[in-house]
Order: C-alpha cells, then sequence, then structure tokens
C-alpha cells in the first residue's frame, strides 16, 4: 500500500508489470493489498471475499462497479503513480 495525495492505493506486480487501484474495498473499506491473489490476477478483500480484478479494478461479483485504477510508471528504481481522479 502506497499513499499518493492522502489517498490509500494498492500497488500490485504481475510479473513484469505494476498495476495500482484504490486500496478500500466497496463494501466495507478493507484493506485490498492485504488480499491473497488468485492465479487469474484477482484480488480478494481479506474481510469479506469481495474480489477484484487486479488489471481492471472490476468486481467480480458485479462487473457493473468496481475500484479506481491508476496509472503505473517505472523510472529506473522508482516506481510512479497517478491518481485517475
Amino acid at each position: 500500500m502506497v499513499t499518493v495525495d492522502g489517498r490509500h492505493v494498492a500497488l500490485f506486480r504481475l510479473g513484469d508489470d505494476f498495476y495500482a487501484i484504490d486500496n478500500l474495498c466497496l463494501h466495507k473499506a478493507g484493506p485490498l493489498c492485504e488480499g491473497q491473489i488468485d492465479g487469474n490476477d484477482v484480488v480478494t478483500c481479506p474481510w469479506h471475499g469481495w474480489s477484484y480484478e487486479i488489471r481492471t479494478g472490476t468486481l467480480v461479483q458485479d462487473p457493473r462497479v468496481g475500484v479506481s485504477t491508476h496509472d503505473v510508471r517505472i523510472e529506473g528504481d522508482a516506481i510512479f503513480v497517478r491518481l485517475s481522479d
């Protein structure tokens, strides 16, 4: 988890790529950064089991909603996250 302009963001590495999504589950604001990641690149909130696609932020149980995704840029050893909204 990183904080960008006061906002909690979960940062994930999938292979050689990095992805950033809001860290707060839509259900009860559970910490997505502490969730388990399955083989389909889905993270499950440790509090109540809501699952999100890491690449898109889409809620698996209801694809009409999800958490915000954010742009990630790598420069040398530094990782930069730009908030989307």
